[in-house]
């Protein structure tokens, strides 16, 4: 029985449930720090990650991870102690997970984009033991941070990676308190005894992945062994992820979506290759999918419109995008439109991919139509999975209408941790998560996202789906990037407002009117020729160079609702 913080704050699967999903196969009793340990056996030069500094073959990785497991021993991390993990994209960020699963402790998956605010509440919330930083992210020093930490967790344990990442920082203080680097960590291994490895259970916690919400400190998802494992190799598969793969890491590599569908752990399951890229940009990416023989990628929309932007301007009988089979693009809805461009202007197959770090995950098949492929988010990668759409009053609606979504599953949450006002509003009384998006299912059971529950914008008591406006906006050649979001307005309760970023073309010229009143009317007409609703039509228009995002490179619609009527 697990013991330690978890015990009043962990919301478990009903041990009815777990025992039916245990003997049917979708639980191992295998937890996550084993992972490398066969084809370090089987395999052991086949190379397992790349970054700017290193290129690990698995026995090299599953050895790394052996000596930070030690070395984390004898700092006094064990079983259940939670550390907030804070890296960039580099090998060690995979050295140190399997370190922290294979002592059995619980990693706080913190993303670069997050500051002090945010690490102090993870802190608060998970009851940090340690902080695993690089020094420095941009402008952000981490030993800064864990000084400031430490003022609230006095014995916090603060372990430095240097040379992580591009942009660290090269003069950490010597024997500062509490603080170790990775170095010493691995030194420890080699100067005594190494010290045992402890029993870890596998339906016990093994990670607190961060709810994607926009708004507010997100909030802690505990995911267990056994759950996380099974969503990763359900999705190889559906990936068609093998031991010839390779799986270029743009996002956040603390991200779900890049650790798990399928992902890094998707590519150690298999026995593939993960290549961190330090930023997701073309300029980054496209050498690295070049040099490397990189055969799929995952992204969010944004950045596969600046890929599919860059494409189009920049061909050459150089291709670096050779290699590349699929496209994952994930994180937020995807417009057909922009979907419709990716096999052409890419060459190479798309995958819609639809998750959520509380569990439920969506794939497009690499066999589907391609009208499923561009117009839809997939279905479910689980036959386990649960899925309902239903009404305003919890009641199901028919495939084909638009609906909230619910999911319940094997590896789907029953409750944040240490959330229980907000479990109350997020989980049915029967265990159904309520993820939060308005979708439509079609008969054959793939999900369309139409919105959010949140994004939809009420006009007049008209309501409307920001994402449908954003898709039609997406068709005309001088549009990047669009967002339609409601402003409060007298009259109508809220007015629509499109906030758009150009392409570097030029058509863009068409929408790009000194006037406001100009710029709105033209809009309009292109919208309205495109036979939209009169009542979804923009009542004002602001053209920008950037929409605010997420920690994760989602769009903040919260951030824009912020912006004022006088935005330009």
């Amino acid at each position: 029985m697990i013991s330690g913080i978890f015990d009043d704050d962990w919301v478990r699967v009903p041990d009815d449930v777990a025992d039916g999903y245990r003997r049917a196969g979708l639980w191992d009793t295998e937890p996550l720090g084993t992972l490398t340990r066969t084809q370090a056996a089987s395999a052991p030069e086949s190379l397992a990650v790349v970054d700017g500094r290193h290129r690990w073959s698995y026995s090299r990785l599953s050895a790394e991870a052996d000596s930070l497991a030690s070395g984390l021993l004898r700092e006094g991390l064990g079983p259940q102690d939670t550390v907030l993990v804070q890296l960039p994209n580099c090998a060690e960020f995979i050295a140190v997970l399997l370190a922290l699963w294979r002592i059995g402790a619980v990693p706080v998956m913190g993303l670069p984009a997050h500051r002090l605010s945010e690490l102090q509440s993870f802190a608060d919330q998970a009851r940090i033991s340690a902080y695993v930083s690089s020094g420095r992210i941009d402008d952000f020093d981490q030993v800064d941070a864990a000084d400031d930490l430490r003022r609230q967790r006095p014995d916090l344990l603060h372990i430095v990676v240097p040379g992580a990442g591009t942009s660290t920082r090269g003069d950490l203080p010597d024997d500062a308190p509490g603080q170790v680097t990775y170095e010493d960590l691995r030194a420890a291994t080699a100067t005594g005894s190494t010290p045992e490895l402890p029993d870890v259970d596998p339906y016990g916690p093994a990670l607190l992945q961060l709810s994607g919400g926009s708004t507010g400190t997100p909030k802690l998802i505990p995911r267990t062994h056994a759950d996380y494992l099974y969503s990763v190799r359900a999705s190889v598969p559906v990936c068609g992820i093998t031991a010839d793969s390779v799986y270029l890491c743009a996002l956040p590599c603390a991200h779900n979506f890049a650790m798990s569908s399928a992902g890094i752990l998707g590519q150690l399951v298999a026995g593939g290759t993960v290549v961190m890229a330090p930023d997701p940009s073309p300029g980054t990416a496209f050498p690295l999918i070049r040099d490397e023989k990189a055969t799929v990628a995952g992204v969010v929309p944004p950045v596969a419109l600046l890929w599919l932007a860059a494409r189009a301007h920049s061909r050459s009988a150089d291709d670096p995008l050779t290699s590349l089979r699929v496209l994952q693009v994930g994180g937020a809805r995807f417009s057909a439109e922009a979907a419709r461009r990716v096999p052409t202007v890419l060459g190479c197959r798309l995958q819609q991919v639809f998750g959520m770090a509380e569990g439920l995950v969506n794939y497009t098949r690499l066999d589907d139509p391609d009208d499923i492929v561009f117009t839809t988010q997939g279905r479910p990668v689980s036959p386990a999975d649960e899925v309902r759409i239903v009404d305003d009053n919890d009641d199901d609606v028919p495939d084909g209408e638009p609906g909230h979504l619910l999911a319940r599953g094997p590896y789907t949450i029953r409750g944040y941790f240490r959330a229980p006002e907000h479990n109350a509003r997020s989980f049915t009384d029967d265990g159904f998560y309520r993820t939060g998006d308005i979708v439509v299912r079609s008969a054959n059971g793939d999900i369309t996202v139409v919105g959010r529950a949140k994004d939809q914008i009420n006009r007049g008591g008209e309501k409307i789906a920001s994402e449908e406006v954003e898709n039609h906006l997406l068709a005309h050649p001088g549009i990047l990037e669009a967002a339609v979001v409601g402003e409060p307005d007298r009259l109508l309760g809220e007015r629509v407002v499109a906030h758009l970023i150009l392409q570097d073309n030029d058509r863009a010229a068409d929408f790009a009117e000194e006037k406001p009143s100009a710029l709105t009317r033209r809009t309009r007409e292109f919208l309205a020729a495109r036979g939209l609703a009169t009542y979804k039509l923009p009542d004002r228009v602001v053209v920008t160079t950037e929409l605010p995002r997420t920690a994760v490179g989602k769009m903040s619609t919260a951030s824009l609702r912020g912006s004022g009527p006088d935005a330009r």
